[in-house]
């Protein structure tokens, strides 16, 4: 079988390194390399570095959309597109190429949290359970019917970047299950309920403020949810401190420390006073700093007493 694939982030790489094992002809289409970092070092998305490795053929387009876009695919004839975060939408010509039509994976369990960021909205929402699912890939933005889906329990303290990293591997085997399965001419598509559909955005830098008057479950959830990316934050004076790794604590604050009080010690670590409770802040980064495990920032800046806003 012809496939083209289609995939940008990490996320995408577990994947396209099983089909490349696979005996099936595959064409690897990203998106074009990007500045990254305060130098804006031009740098390929990782889909196009794992492509070359495998020595297959890559093909990177600023709007798949295009007609460039479109011939370059009908050149290869491919039988099935595989999408994996592609990060760009598809045109109704795009869509009518490949006979077999396009599967996608996608990180939540549909019709829950279509859009851009479903892993990261179901660890802030504090979900228990999270999943999989690969879908016919239809115009309409993750709607397409149900192939397979595959669930796993969430770690209580288990953050976006791991859980990215876990899914996307899981992702991988029920794509090649799902593949398997079509060869077979066993799939049986679901249409999704579209009374239980749920809609999350693209997480931005805003998105990481923390409300203090929260529970304390839910900053840790934002937390989780928001590392590595874009890092959840509180203010400390006019300066964003950002906490990177946090868990619910048994310690208790003196009757004078507020809600969002800081307290705690070099040797006991450091803790945040919220409205139910008690979180340990176990990683932080101050402006400009490093990241610190708690304790190891209080032996170098003392903000024991001081309050978040």
């Amino acid at each position: 079988m012809r496939i083209a694939f289609f995939g940008t982030p990490e996320f995408a790489v577990p994947t396209l390194r099983a089909l490349a094992t696979s005996d099936h002809t595959l064409a690897v289409f990203t998106q074009p390399d990007r500045p990254v970092g305060r130098k804006a070092i031009l740098t390929p998305p990782p889909v196009k570095a794992a492509a070359l490795e495998l020595g297959l053929p890559v093909y990177q387009f600023e709007k798949i959309r295009s007609r460039e876009g479109c011939d370059a695919i009908s050149a290869f004839k491919p039988d099935l597109y595989a999408v994996v975060a592609f990060g760009q939408l598809f045109s109704e010509e795009n869509l009518s190429i490949p006979p077999l039509g396009a599967i996608n994976v996608h990180g939540s369990l549909l019709p829950l949290y279509r859009g851009a960021s479903p892993m990261q909205q179901s660890i802030i929402d504090g979900q228990a359970t999270v999943g999989v699912s690969t879908m016919r890939l239809v115009k309409r933005m993750d709607a397409g019917d149900i192939l397979l889906q595959a669930e796993t329990p969430l770690g209580e303290n288990e953050t976006y970047g791991e859980l990215s990293e876990r899914l996307a591997k899981l992702g991988a085997d029920l794509f090649m299950e799902t593949l398997r399965v079509l060869e077979r001419g066993q799939l049986s598509p679901v249409p999704q309920d579209e009374s239980r559909a749920s809609y999350c955005r693209m997480l931005t830098r805003d998105s990481g403020k923390i409300d203090l008057s929260a529970p304390r479950q839910v900053i840790h959830d934002l937390v989780r949810g928001t590392n590595p990316w874009p890092g959840a934050y509180a203010l400390l004076g006019e300066e964003k401190l950002k906490l990177w790794r946090t868990s619910l604590s048994d310690a208790e604050p003196s009757a004078d420390i507020p809600v969002g009080g800081l307290f705690g010690d070099p040797k006991h670590g450091l803790f945040l006073r919220c409205t139910d409770g008690t979180l340990q802040i176990l990683e932080l980064q101050a402006p400009g700093g490093k990241k610190l495990d708690g304790k190891t920032f209080l032996r170098g800046k003392n903000i024991i007493g001081s309050v978040l806003s």
